[in-house]
């Protein structure tokens, strides 16, 4: 078994992958020179290697642990190699860029941005269904991550196409989690509050899950390992939660305490996070996810207690909206209005909020670093991503009644 697990983890499993799609990692001569010696000292420049596949996942966690050597990521004076200037070479363009944009379906920008389009054009009962699960199964990965502590691949051999979160750990991906969550979410909520084929669903949620899944291996981001662990993990979160979903969502509009619990838990959360020791974009990602899962749920709250969810008034399920041109339009219209009042408000409590608490902790303007310190980071996006929420849920679609468009 331990073999079997170092091979789904091995880096070099990865490249072949890449290579069999067409991209292909460029190395210098003195890159090579630096690899043939992977058990140099730490004071010796920058170094990568493979693992080998009778490495078990232990030996991975202790290799890695004692420099954090995440691709990039720097510590007590040692690093690993980042490269700069042109790395590899891509000669399959349209898979590519295929891969490329899966991978950004998986990103909190695109979910944060798109789910509030259930909202405002299809159903916010959907909508409401998909943030919690999809923060269920990301606060349980990033907290897995920082737990287990496994590498991602290392490079070389394998290409590295992003470089925002090589300071974070790899098993689970929670692009793979995430995506799985939110496909197969929809595939079993909107049956029942929309018509349309069940098969035909199916194939969608399996295809753009997959893409996700497989773009984070072309991408280098994680092994097979990493993914085959998000997506089980995944599952096994549905199949727990699913029995409950419909208790907990009348809790969630009809209970009085239901603001202080969609506020309270996921403030507690961020606050609880794993502390690793050094800066990772892990603890600010999930406060983000659970900023908006709390903005949205009070919001939610208040939208049921007002009497006007804005959900469908027709004997459920209704039929899918039929896409003519008066209707793209105005769902076109909806949707870049909406977002700019989400990226508006953003902005707007972002910058009032960093600028309340650096005048609360005594900190320069200048200072951008100041803003990876636990004290500041987390009030700051918490309180900035629970507005966007609030406004998601309660304001934009009133405001889309007043000017016509809903």
């Amino acid at each position: 078994m331990s073999q079997l697990l170092a091979y789904l983890q091995d880096s070099e499993l990865v490249a072949r992958f890449q290579r069999r799609c067409g991209l292909y990692l460029i190395q210098e001569e003195e890159e090579g020179a630096a690899e043939a010696h992977p058990n140099a000292s730490p004071d010796q420049p920058c170094q990568t290697g493979t693992a080998s596949t009778d490495e078990t996942l232990a030996h991975l966690r202790q290799r890695f642990d004692n420099n954090n050597s995440n691709w990039g990521y720097k510590e007590n004076g040692h690093c690993v190699r980042e490269r700069s200037g042109p790395e590899y070479e891509v000669r399959a363009p349209l898979l590519h860029l295929l891969f490329l944009f899966s991978s950004a379906l998986g990103h909190e920008v695109f979910y944060i941005s798109c789910l509030p389009w259930l909202h405002w054009n299809l159903d916010p009962f959907l909508c409401r269904r998909l943030v919690n699960m999809w923060t269920v199964v990301m606060y349980v990965g990033q907290v897995l991550k920082d737990l287990l502590k496994l590498p991602r691949p290392l490079s070389p051999p394998v290409v590295k196409l992003e470089k925002r979160v090589v300071a974070e750990y790899g098993l689970p991906s929670t692009h793979a989690m995430a995506a799985t969550a939110i496909s197969f979410t929809f595939l079993y909520s909107a049956p029942s509050r929309i018509q349309f084929p069940f098969e035909v669903g199916l194939i969608v949620a399996v295809t753009l899950s997959s893409l996700v899944c497989l773009s984070r291996i072309y991408t280098g981001m994680h092994s097979v390992l990493d993914v085959i662990c998000g997506i089980s993990i995944s599952f096994c979160i549905l199949s727990i939660t699913y029995p409950f979903w419909d208790t907990f969502d009348h809790y969630q509009l009809t209970s009085p305490l239901s603001p202080l619990f969609g506020i309270g838990l996921p403030l507690l959360l961020s606050y609880t996070y794993p502390d690793l020791g050094h800066y990772s974009t892990t603890r600010g990602d999930t406060t983000t996810i659970l900023g908006v899962c709390a903005g949205c749920s009070v919001g939610y709250w208040f939208n049921a207690q007002l009497g006007e969810t804005f959900e469908p008034k027709d004997t459920l399920p209704v039929p899918l909206p039929k896409v003519t041109g008066t209707a793209f339009t105005y769902g076109t219209v909806r949707f870049i209005l909406g977002v700019l009042a989400l990226v508006g408000t953003r902005q707007l409590v972002k910058m009032a909020s960093l600028h309340f608490l650096y005048w609360v902790y005594k900190v320069p303007k200048s200072d951008q670093n100041a803003r990876k310190r636990k004290e500041i980071e987390v009030p700051y996006k918490f309180v900035t991503y629970t507005s966007v929420g609030l406004v998601n849920s309660i304001l934009v679609n009133r405001a889309f009644v007043y000017m016509g468009l809903l």
